[in-house]
C-alpha cells in the first residue's frame, strides 16, 4: 500500500466530445489534463464517445488512449475516462484509469438504466482504486442514485468518490443532491464530472456543472455548463 500523500489535487472536466471521432475527443481530454495538471482528473460518463449507446467501443491499446497516456505522463497525473468497452465478449460502460504508465479498466457500471440494458451488461459491483495512497471509490451515473451502490462503496473505506454522469439540464438539482448525499453517506470528498454540450439518446441540453464537494457537503469548486470547462480543488 502506497503511503498516503498529504494533499491530493483533483480536477473534474467537461471535454468537447466529437461524435464518432475518438482521437479528436481524446485531444480535447488531453488539453484539459495538461491544463489542470491534477493528481487525479475525472471525466463524465462515456466521455470519449459521447453518450451514444451504439458508439464504437474504445480500444484500450488504440491511438486515442495512447494520446491520453502521453498527456497524463506530461502532467504527472491520473485520469478517469468514460468509455464503452468490450471485455471477454461482454460490453460495459466503463471507467478507464489512465496514467503515464498505461491504462486499465478500473470500473464497469453496475446499475444500468433504460435502453442501456439492451447494449451493455452490468459490472460486478462497488470498486476502489488508489491514487497516491488515497482510496478512490468509483461510480457511473445511475450508480450515484442507487443506495445499494453508495453504501457498498462507502464500506470500502474511501477518501474520494469519483464519478462520471450525464444529466439533462433540468436534472441539475438532482445531480447536486446526489453529490451532497454521497459525501455524507461515504464521509468522503465527491468529484462528480458531468457531461456538457449536446450528445445522444435525447440529451440535447446537458447539465454540466461538474463539481467537487467536501465530506461536510460543502461545494469546493463547480464548473460552468459549457464544454471545455474544468475546475480543481486541493483535498487535505
Amino acid at each position: 500500500m502506497t503511503t498516503k500523500a498529504e494533499l491530493l489535487r483533483v480536477a473534474v472536466g467537461q471535454p468537447a466530445v466529437i461524435d464518432g471521432d475518438h482521437v479528436s475527443s481524446a485531444l480535447a481530454h488531453a488539453d484539459l489534463i495538461r491544463s489542470a495538471r491534477a493528481d487525479l482528473m475525472v471525466f463524465p460518463e462515456m466521455s470519449l464517445t459521447g453518450y451514444h449507446l451504439d458508439a464504437a467501443d474504445v480500444e484500450v491499446d488504440g491511438d486515442a488512449v495512447a494520446l491520453l497516456v502521453d498527456a497524463c505522463r506530461s502532467a504527472d497525473g491520473c485520469a478517469l475516462v468514460g468509455a464503452p468497452v468490450t471485455e471477454n465478449g461482454a460490453r460495459f460502460i466503463a471507467i478507464l484509469r489512465i496514467d503515464g504508465n498505461g491504462v486499465e479498466i478500473a470500473y464497469r457500471k453496475t446499475h444500468l438504466h433504460g435502453d442501456e440494458n439492451k447494449w451493455f451488461v452490468p459490472g460486478p459491483g462497488a470498486s476502489a482504486i488508489e491514487v497516491l495512497g488515497w482510496r478512490i471509490g468509483l461510480g457511473i451515473c445511475k450508480d450515484t442514485g442507487t443506495a445499494e451502490h453508495v453504501h457498498a462503496t462507502a464500506a470500502l473505506d474511501i477518501d474520494v468518490y469519483a464519478c462520471g454522469v450525464v444529466h439533462h439540464r433540468w436534472e441539475l438539482a438532482e445531480q447536486q443532491r446526489r453529490a451532497a448525499h454521497i459525501s455524507a453517506a461515504c464521509g468522503a470528498y465527491v468529484a462528480m464530472a458531468s457531461f456538457a454540450g449536446a450528445t445522444g439518446e435525447g440529451f440535447r441540453a446537458t447539465a454540466g456543472r461538474s463539481a467537487i464537494v467536501s465530506p461536510g457537503q460543502r461545494m469546493l469548486a463547480a464548473a460552468g455548463s459549457l464544454p471545455g470547462d474544468y475546475v480543481t480543488a486541493v483535498l487535505v
